[in-house]
């Protein structure tokens, strides 16, 4: 979208639709850095034919840019021209790109002229930045004046809503993944989402507006109001709940108009409620209260509080006594308790008591509170999770998840998730995992004696049902079961046997420093000694942790000390390099050049590069090669190759004329630069021309005569062949033998010369570099202090 905003308007030609940009430009509007857009976004759309980039340079021959071509936009101008929806005009594409800036464009602050301020999702970067921009624009581009998006229809599911559904059919991608990006966008500021108000005071459907929508045609959101009523001893009825006590003018009071505004609530098609809410049923209007009315909720009935009897069966408490009842009904107030099937009057109205206690709580502390917050705080799902695999691993425990509250099932759930993730890494089968948890809750239940004997499931689950318990040392033992292979732990095998073995030597030992003792005095020593062995065995213990410590401390520090050294090697090398960037150029004398400026350094290769092809044309020129017949015509050739070279230079600099006359270094260095180019394409041809010349020589064609004998020879099945079919064989082996020997003369030959200065650089550069340097540069270097001492 970025690259076909900044296309410009066409006129004819195919390169009037191309845009011009560079990666770290462009890596700025997707918010990516440039190694990402080069390595992941380019290269998938030329893959998939969207895009055809050309890479700009400029004199030197260094990249610029990239000239991109939008291929759908090309398409759409070259099939159905002005007609096709792609084929926007200069006006609209500027439209176009405007909103872009607007939405998340870097920003730009040219000199001289006015900055352009960054979009709104300039400051979001890294991963899912550029899906944000994009749904941000397709949002934008389906959102209405009034700033609401519009929503698709049909069903969605609950959890993500109409919002992200609609945003999932914008970005094509999932309704999870819409619902976070949706997320992501409300934090950052640009979306806000809502529902719209219903006159009965229900939620309504829910809607997103986008904010920068709403603000650009003046649209004035409304905040929310909050319900309050300060004499109310109750807490507020939710928005969804309407009964029979409230008129519809209170109900209209007290709902919120949304974030909609006021704009939006006098609207009948507006006012929707959920398609699987049902309206209360209305009752009549005129009662005769008896008493005062101290309902909590909306509703006519009151649900069921105190202990949470259930309803009594219509033979309940028969033989129940006559004057038991008498009192009963003497001592009850007139509102009874709800026992429709026995029509008794209890013996105090839970309704006042219930009224008393709220008004007490609701005003403690000097301020109303919520009633019933308690309750909304422990809301429980009676339901495993969703997840399959907790599923399976709670399954022994379903009986004990009903009994948690809300936040004890999310602290289970979050437990249970950490087990089954770490039972999956130490399984060599890690889908076992969740089987493997549930059938260790089942055997600890079993332990337990069944649900029913659990008092308190929460600590229970959490300190014994799902911890897993070592009998030894082995991480993959669980009460001397090994979890990988489900048999017998030989690591507690082996513990069990060595404490076996040493009781049996103490006992030993006792009876022969101790004969004749008795039983009970014998036991008595014998649990003595025990008790000095496991004394002594958790000393050693310690002893070995604080060793295990002190050599941990000491491989710290001496990394510590590597990461100082390499530190300060880096900081001298840095120091280093400024010195040599310090440095004036060694041929022209030019100040701060690092030894050598960038024109030197091409007419030095510029150089090298004529040397090797004087020396390639020499090698075929000559007809008896020698040194001094070789050296000869070398520098014959040199001097022509100097010539052509210095002409290519000479060309540039007419060619530019005084596009340098403020940078004459940059004029120079252009002229090398051509010349070196020229001087490259010298040698090839010269090496080109070498081979070639080499291969029709006498011992290029005797040595390919013997390869043609040899194929010849070899394939004695070929005899059904005919004509240049049956020679094809031959004649390749003999071509390959003529260009090897070729190269083989050319090299005998190359080798009677003198290297260049850079060869002979690099030679002596890699016999620096041998593993005797290699050797002494590491033996140099000093041990760390634990390795020092355990040499010691």
């Amino acid at each position: 979208m970025v690259l076909y905003a900044k296309s410009r308007a066409p006129e004819g030609r195919k390169d009037d639709l191309q845009s011009y940009i560079w990666g770290a430009e462009l890596g700025r509007w997707l918010g990516m850095s440039e190694s990402t857009v080069h390595h992941d976004v380019l290269p998938v759309l030329r893959q998939s034919d969207a895009l055809h980039t050309r890479i700009v340079t400029n004199d030197e021959g260094h990249p610029v840019g990239l000239d991109c071509l939008v291929m759908p936009l090309w398409r759409a101008y070259q099939g159905g021209g002005v007609a096709h929806p792609l084929a926007l005009s200069k006006v609209e594409l500027s439209v176009l790109l405007r909103l872009l800036e607007a939405l998340f464009g870097p920003g730009w602050a040219p000199e001289g002229r006015e900055p352009t301020p960054p979009g709104l999702l300039a400051g979001r970067t890294g991963k899912g930045a550029a899906t944000d921009r994009l749904g941000l624009l397709l949002m934008v581009l389906s959102t209405r004046a009034s700033g609401w998006l519009q929503l698709c229809g049909g069903s969605v599911r609950k959890k993500e809503g109409r919002g992200a559904a609609t945003l999932a059919r914008l970005l094509c991608c999932s309704p999870s993944g819409a619902r976070k990006v949706l997320a992501r966008l409300t934090e950052a500021g640009v979306v806000s989402r809502g529902r719209k108000a219903t006159a009965t005071r229900m939620n309504g459907r829910g809607r997103v507006m986008l904010l920068p929508v709403a603000r650009a045609y003046g649209r004035v959101l409304a905040p929310v109001e909050a319900v309050s009523c300060p004499g109310a001893v109750f807490s507020e009825r939710p928005d969804g709940a309407f009964g029979d006590h409230a008129s519809a003018e209170a109900a209209g009071a007290l709902g919120t108009l949304g974030i909609g505004g006021v704009e939006q609530a006098g609207k009948a098609g507006d006012q929707e409620r959920p398609d699987d809410a049902e309206f209360h049923a209305d009752h009549a209007s005129v009662a005769t209260p008896v008493g005062p009315l101290q309902l909590s909720c909306g509703f006519s009935g009151e649900g069921r509080r105190g202990e949470g009897h259930r309803p009594e069966r219509v033979r309940v408490r028969e033989d129940q006594a006559a004057d038991g009842e008498i009192a009963v009904a003497e001592s009850a107030p007139p509102v009874a308790e709800g026992r429709p099937l026995r029509g008794e009057k209890p013996k105090t109205s839970p309704v006042n008591e219930r009224g008393e206690q709220h008004a007490a709580e609701a005003f403690a502390g000097g301020r109303p509170k919520a009633v019933g917050w308690e309750k909304a705080q422990q809301q429980r799902r009676s339901a495993l999770p969703d997840d399959l695999v907790l599923r399976v691993a709670l399954g022994p425990v379903s009986g004990l998840w009903e009994r948690l509250s809300g936040w004890q099932q999310d602290q289970v759930k979050a437990a249970a998730k950490a087990e089954v993730n770490r039972l999956a890494g130490m399984l060599e089968q890690p889908e076992a995992a969740a089987r493997l948890l549930a059938d260790r809750l089942t055997d600890r239940l079993e332990e337990s004696g069944g649900e029913v004997l659990v008092d308190r499931p929460y600590p229970w689950l959490i300190r014994r049902g799902l911890v897993q318990r070592q009998a030894c040392s082995d991480l993959r033992c669980d009460d001397g079961i090994r979890l990988d292979t489900g048999g017998e732990c030989d690591n507690c095998g082996n513990v069990i046997h060595l404490r076996r073995a040493r009781r049996a030597r103490i006992g030993a030992d006792i009876d022969r420093e101790l004969p004749g003792l008795a039983d009970g005095e014998r036991r008595r020593v014998l649990e003595e000694r025990l008790r000095e062995h496991a004394a002594a065995e958790a000393e050693d213990f310690v002893w070995r942790r604080e060793q295990a410590r002190e050599q941990q401390a000491r491989r710290e520090a001496a990394r510590a000390a590597a990461r100082e050294r390499a530190e300060r090697e880096r900081q001298e090398a840095a120091a280093a390099d400024a010195v040599r960037q310090a440095l004036p150029c060694e041929d022209c004398g030019r100040d701060r050049s690092a030894g050598l400026c960038e024109a030197c350094g091409y007419r030095r290769q510029a150089s090298d590069l004529l040397q090797q092809a004087a020396w390639m044309e020499a090698a075929w020129t000559c007809v008896n090669p020698s040194r001094p017949q070789l050296e000869a015509a070398s520098r014959q050739a040199l001097g022509r190759l100097r010539e052509e070279a210095d002409r290519a230079g000479q060309h540039l600099l007419a060619v530019l004329g005084s596009s340098f006359s403020e940078d004459p270094h940059a004029a120079q260095a252009s002229a090398a630069y051509a010349v070196m180019d020229r001087a490259r394409e010298l040698a090839d041809e010269a090496q080109r021309t070498a081979l070639a010349a080499l291969a029709q020589s006498v011992e290029a064609a005797a040595e390919a005569e013997r390869a043609w004998q040899a194929e010849k020879a070899r394939r004695p099945y070929d005899f059904y062949l005919t004509g240049p079919q049956a020679d094809a064989p031959a004649a390749e082996a003999a071509r390959r033998a003529r260009h090897r020997t070729a190269r083989h003369l050319l090299d005998s030959r190359l080798h009677l010369l003198p290297d260049t200065p850079a060869d002979a650089e690099t030679k002596r550069a890699a016999k620096q570099r041998g593993w005797r340097d290699r050797l002494q540069q590491l033996a140099a270097r000093p041990l760390p202090d634990d390795i020092e001492a355990s040499c010691g």
